[in-house]
């Protein structure tokens, strides 16, 4: 991370326009492993945005679209983490056995035999 020498709030907002952007690329290509450091990095941003007190609401609103946009993906990512986790699961479950009910209603397991095999469909 270089350090921003340009303190000024316009250097600020480019330098975090930019991390967006950043962001949206590594959201968009499946690099989560690179947004813990630019969370680092947008929040000293922010640290220092909120320190100035005659900051204009107008100069954020390119940023603040950004950050809504940003938080789109990251809520779709996590949808779809979430959704491998659960198909996982059910796969796990599957492995064990199969649980079904019987005619009484009763709850009946029946247990694989041999390797389980997963088929790929493209």
């Amino acid at each position: 991370m270089t350090m921003l020498t340009d303190q000024t709030p316009q250097a600020l907002i480019l330098a975090l326009d930019e991390i967006l952007d950043e962001e949206r690329a590594a959201l968009k290509a499946g690099e989560l492993h690179k947004l813990e450091a630019l969370v680092a990095r947008k929040e000293i941003l922010f640290d220092q945005l909120n320190a100035i007190q005659d900051l204009e609401q107008a100069a954020l609103i390119g940023v603040n679209n950004k950050v809504s946009r940003n938080q789109e993906l990251l809520s779709s990512a996590m949808q779809g983490i979430k959704a491998v986790a659960n198909r996982m699961s059910e796969l796990r479950k599957v492995r064990r056995g199969l649980e079904v009910y019987n005619y009484a209603g009763q709850k009946t397991r029946y247990t694989t035999r041999g390797s389980v095999r997963l088929e790929k469909r493209a």
